[in-house]
């Protein structure tokens, strides 16, 4: 992937932790006498957010280490062919 690309993935994960923190924690004015379930009715969909923004995130970080790894063995002068050392 392009560096854009990779940095396009990163600022979605974040802009997605974001919004996951916001349904995480967004309270009804309803109480029902200990249970959270109803007080908190979007904490499944901010599972799905951290989810969805972890995959982003994994996905830009092992591309950028891979670019990052043949940056450097082309610095180098190896190769991935090279078995000669």
């Amino acid at each position: 992937m392009r560096f854009k690309t990779e940095v396009s993935l990163l600022s979605l994960s974040l802009i997605s932790f974001a919004v996951s923190a916001f349904f995480y924690s967004y309270q009804t004015g309803a109480s029902n006498f200990g249970l959270n379930l109803a007080s908190y009715p979007y904490q499944g969909y901010a599972i799905a957010f951290v989810s969805f923004g972890f995959v982003l995130m994994v996905t830009a970080s092992v591309s950028f280490s891979k670019r990052g790894k043949n940056v450097l063995s082309e610095d180098f002068g190896f190769s991935a062919e090279d078995k000669s050392n």
